[in-house]
């Protein structure tokens, strides 16, 4: 009998288990089925605001989720594609624990609204100041107001000076004779293959030091050495950029604590701080025992040393620091990689290679000494009235910056409420970031061959003619609009002239060419290449048909 109450009292246990189970599981299944249909709502309904927006919406994340992936592609291809879906103008929603939120734009109108007519309430700002104090300090690209209108007005004399313009021409000349050259005639004697960004960005380097600060750094020599500064320099500059990805808690966390890539930007501008200081001193001294008929320096540090600020006062060694590196980070990347772009796009454009040699050996077959009869083994050096006359080769690297502009995004940020002539509401406060890179991809500006490298668009029955500033931002526009912009096309072409002149340049085979996520767009894996001579007999062809 007990045994009979004993499996009774188990079967009836094991029925509970059972119907306890199931009710759970019927519970679970609720709660599982409510957690699908909020996720699909949340899903659908961030999906739906795409249409409105341009980019999903998902809470608390925002946008972000699209950002991560367009940086995994290519950031600057993504936001192209997202502009011209949304006519020119989005907005872009970050997550709401972090201060991302900001208005993106590509349109011409838009951009002379905020860089000319209310350039006033378009600063820089105090949070792209904070993020590079550290190396720029109060320089011209860091600066606003007073601060940037001073240094900007003595700057602008010193640009449009006889003096100074003669001493970058000679520059120019002296580094690619004396270096550039060597050193593409060393690669091709030894049938080696060389990183032409590399060699273009010491080109530039040592040209703008020597502009800037009065001296050689000597970073363009055979065997193309490392030298302290200029690679103390080049980590400075991207320790710096990881500021502008990394939350600034996060980052000025690290700076106290002395971790990460903020240590390493610390002994960087260490370095870069030792280098300036000695320039510094050693200039000083020079000037002290110079006498009234030795012949003045032209340099920008000499320059600014000789002047007095407002209170009537020489600048401070920290001022004259900041004023030099500011012209050095503007000088040395954006021609440099502004050429190798153009080197690239020439290779995949043989036509248009064809054209600017007929129009170098047009402009050489004018020389007196060419029509007498010259030797063309002899070296040949541009004059600056020669260089002048390269309509064609200006519109071609003009072509080539439309397409891939030094600086891809700038970024402005608005110091009171403010409309855009689209329509688009901005909030004192919001970032601004133009997107230089998208403006050259948009139909709408640049017409349905928008992606065509065509310089034939910059010509006008045969002559150069540069186009709105705000419709090719390359140079910046307005106030800001950038002061070596004549230099930068000189340098440029009388780069470009002396090496297509005597080689063709052509890419390895099987070298991926992609941009760098940076500040300037270099190339993420340089610009491996081989250079052919060129041989008289196909100068020749060029010449003859010139007569």
């Amino acid at each position: 009998m007990n045994n009979v109450t004993a499996n009774m009292s188990s079967d009836e246990g094991v029925v509970g288990n059972f119907v306890s189970r199931r009710l759970f599981f019927l519970q679970y299944l609720h709660v599982l089925e409510f957690v699908v249909a909020a996720l699909v709502f949340v899903v659908i309904n961030s999906l739906r605001q795409r249409r409105h927006y341009g980019l999903p919406v998902w809470p608390f994340l925002g946008m972000l989720p699209s950002l991560v992936s367009g940086i995994r592609s290519d950031l600057y291809e993504w936001i192209s594609d997202i502009l011209c879906e949304q006519n020119g103008t989005f907005r872009f929603k970050g997550p709401w624990f972090s201060s991302l939120n900001c208005v993106v734009t590509a349109d011409p109108r838009n951009l002379e609204h905020l860089l000319k007519s209310k350039f006033s309430v378009f600063p820089k700002g105090p949070y792209f100041r904070d993020t590079v104090r550290d190396l720029l300090g109060d320089g011209i690209f860091n600066a606003d107001d007073e601060t940037w209108q001073r240094q900007r007005k003595t700057a602008s004399i010193q640009f449009h000076s006889a003096k100074f313009r003669q001493l970058t021409a000679e520059s120019v000349l002296e580094l690619v004779h004396a270096r550039l050259l060597p050193v593409l005639e060393n690669a091709v004697n030894q049938s080696i293959s060389i990183d032409l960004q590399d060699v273009l960005l010491r080109l530039t380097f040592d040209n703008v030091c020597m502009t800037a600060f009065g001296v050689d750094p000597g970073c363009l020599r055979l065997g193309l050495p490392e030298i302290p500064f200029a690679k103390a320099f080049e980590d400075a500059t991207e320790a710096t950029l990881l500021r502008f990805v990394t939350p600034t808690c996060v980052w000025k966390t690290m700076r106290c604590l002395d971790l990460g890539t903020e240590k390493k930007l610390k002994k960087s501008i260490k370095g870069v701080d030792e280098f300036a200081e000695e320039v510094i001193r050693t200039r000083k001294k020079e000037l002290s025992l110079q006498t009234e008929d030795k012949k003045q320096r032209s340099d920008l540090l000499t320059v600014f040393m000789r002047l007095k600020d407002e209170q009537g006062k020489p600048f401070s060694d920290k001022f004259l620091r900041d004023i030099c590196l500011n012209f050095i980070l503007a000088g040395r990347d954006t021609s440099s990689v502004a050429l190798s772009w153009f080197f690239w796009l020439l290779e995949k454009n043989p036509v248009v290679e064809q054209k600017i040699l007929a129009e170098i050996c047009k402009i050489i077959n004018e020389r007196d000494d060419m029509k007498n009869g010259a030797d063309l083994k002899s070296p040949l050096i541009f004059r600056p009235e020669e260089i002048k006359k390269m309509d064609y080769l200006q519109a071609s690297l003009s072509e080539a910056l439309r397409l891939y502009p030094s600086v891809p995004v700038d970024h402005k940020e608005v110091v009171e409420d403010d409309t855009f002539p689209d329509g688009t509401l901005l909030k004192k406060g919001t970032k601004v970031i133009y997107a230089i890179y998208a403006m050259g991809r948009m139909e709408a500006i640049w017409g349905k061959d928008c992606r065509e490298y065509k310089p034939e668009r910059w010509l006008r029955d045969g002559r150069y003619m540069s186009e709105s500033a705000y419709k090719f931002t390359a140079f910046n526009g307005g106030p800001r609009l950038c002061l070596g912009k004549d230099f930068a096309y000189y340098q440029m072409k009388f780069v470009a002239a002396s090496i297509l002149y005597r080689y063709r340049v052509e890419v390895v085979k099987g070298h991926v060419v992609v941009p760098k996520l940076a500040l300037t767009m270099y190339m993420k894996h340089g610009l491996k290449v081989n250079l052919i001579k060129r041989h008289e007999s196909e100068l020749q062809v060029y010449l003859k048909n010139n007569v």
